[in-house]
């Protein structure tokens, strides 16, 4: 069996800026902090939600390095280190690992896509170049490629490839994952609004957006889940519905950043081509922050 990387919340952290898009650390700091007072198990740096597409290769090394400084090993600290380039991804991967990251995100290779014996040559050649562990990242409606539950099961045989972040909404398919690959593979939700649907299916957390502005009560939703205190977190989860669907009611990061902000963090801007959010989602996230009870 393989070791299990965190069970319960990873955070998909934001990348705060200053208004000139330049990285705001001592924020990121902060961020970190309300994160971890608050009992996010792990923290996911410079992924789709930290902007990792636009930043230079410094700052995605930085900000990597910037993490793990201040995490200080409370929780792992798992390093997005994608690329649809499968050399530019090793050299993500070993910076992250020089960096001190405990793991490593790898999503599937976009725009020049792969076929399904490409994705475990492109992924096969990333474990080997590391002795990191890696989670899988599954997110067809933005790569345009999906991972079958057969390609799952040739990658899990991997030493190194121990999990996946399973965000194409299909359960079905998720289901068969769980059948195949059993303690191979571990499985995390990568959709808010599916959490205890892959606890259920023996997923051991969520990486989560979600996380950004309720970290407590993602952790918690997670924690009595696999207590067995069921109800408390079908509860929790199907309350916080509305808040999800306002966080993704445009791209994301566009409304978690926006959502921070109106929490009293400085979080600034996206980059371009992410522009600032619609006034009247805005008026609707602000409206949902609060039935959550997360804005006064």
């Amino acid at each position: 069996m393989k070791e299990t990387i965190f069970t319960g919340s990873g955070v998909a952290i934001v990348t705060p800026m200053r208004e000139d898009r330049s990285i705001d650390y001592e924020e990121l700091g902060r961020l970190i902090d309300f994160q971890l007072d608050n009992g996010t198990d792990a923290l996911i740096i410079c992924g789709t939600t930290g902007e990792s597409s636009t930043m230079t290769d410094e700052e995605h090394v930085e900000c990597i390095a910037y993490a793990v400084k201040r995490v200080a090993g409370r929780v792992p600290v798992i390093a997005g280190a994608g690329s649809n380039d499968t050399a530019y991804a090793i050299w993500v991967s070993k910076e992250a690992e020089a960096a001190g990251a405990d793991a490593l995100l790898q999503v599937t290779p976009y725009y020049n896509k792969a076929t399904q014996k490409g994705l475990v040559a492109h992924f096969t050649a990333i474990a080997d170049a590391t002795t990191l562990p890696i989670i899988l990242y599954n997110v067809p409606s933005r790569t345009g490629v999906n991972i079958k539950p057969e390609t799952y099961l040739e990658l899990s045989r991997h030493p190194r490839i121990v999990a996946a972040k399973e965000a194409s909404g299909d359960l079905s398919a998720a289901a068969r994952t769980a059948r195949l690959c059993g303690d191979a593979l571990t499985l995390y939700s990568g959709n808010d609004d599916q959490v205890l649907p892959i606890l259920s299916l023996g997923g051991k957390g969520v990486i989560s957006v979600l996380a950004n502005v309720a970290p407590r009560e993602t952790h918690e939703m997670v924690a009595a889940y696999l207590a067995g205190e069921t109800a408390k977190a079908t509860a929790l989860q199907l309350k916080y519905i509305p808040l999800i669907e306002a966080l993704f009611s445009e791209v994301n990061p566009i409304p978690v950043k926006e959502a921070l902000n109106l929490m009293g963090f400085h979080c600034g801007p996206c980059r371009l081509p992410l522009t600032p959010m619609e006034e009247k989602n805005r008026e609707k996230l602000a409206a949902a922050l609060k039935d959550a009870g997360l804005l006064g």
